[in-house]
């Protein structure tokens, strides 16, 4: 399955949704805006492509109502998701979804492409779980390309699972949240042990990138 989905915030009127395929979106609040599943996806074979756009002077906070659950397809495991994100001048995006959980078997890549203006806030947050309960198998892949203006901001890959170079069978790990803010001046922090972990890194050009991994969620 395909699944389209566009939202994009206005300063002078509620925002305009446009879905087809798995996901659909309501307006919530006068500037918020939940995410909502309409079909079991994504199974592998399927791809998601998310356009979010908040123009010049808008202000959007973006949720979900419930966990996605990646589930391997038949003769297929991998699923794909495209995000675009687009936050201009003097606009605000907030978006912090529920968790994404990799069921046993399934494969699911997301490519998150950011854009930014000097003047944009950005809170963007997504958080993963390898395997349901008891399970212990499956493969996240998530990379993050950011730019503001017409520069780099950040280049960032990670993976989880089966088959990666952080996994460990005895002790690898299987859950991760990962927030990119702009504008932040918090300095570099580090905080857990070498089973759970939260790393502050400040971006070269403003802004930071928070990473936590660990065991579970």
């Amino acid at each position: 399955m395909r699944t389209e989905l566009t939202i994009v915030a206005s300063p002078d009127r509620s925002p305009r949704i446009s879905a087809a395929g798995g996901l659909a979106a309501r307006i919530t609040g006068r500037d918020t805006v939940h995410v909502i599943g309409t079909a079991a996806t994504p199974l592998g074979g399927d791809h998601w492509d998310v356009t979010v756009r908040v123009l010049s002077g808008a202000r959007l906070t973006l949720r979900s109502v419930a966990a996605s659950l990646a589930l391997p397809g038949r003769g297929r495991v991998l699923s794909t998701a495209q995000w675009s994100v687009e936050v201009e001048d003097d606009a605000a995006l907030d978006c912090a979804l529920e968790p994404t959980v990799i069921a046993g078997g399934a494969e699911h890549r997301v490519e998150t492409t950011v854009s930014l203006a000097e003047s944009s806030t950005l809170l963007l947050r997504e958080r993963v779980q390898i395997g349901r309960a008891g399970e212990t198998t499956g493969r996240w892949v998530g990379v993050t390309n950011a730019d503001l203006g017409a520069l780099p901001l950040l280049r960032h890959q990670l993976e989880l699972g089966v088959g990666t170079v952080s996994h460990d069978v005895l002790d690898g790990p299987a859950a991760v949240t990962s927030e990119l803010r702009y504008p932040d001046d918090r300095p570099a922090d580090v905080t857990g042990d070498i089973r759970s972990a939260r790393t502050r890194l400040p971006l070269a050009r403003g802004g930071s990138l928070t990473t936590r991994l660990g065991p579970r969620l």
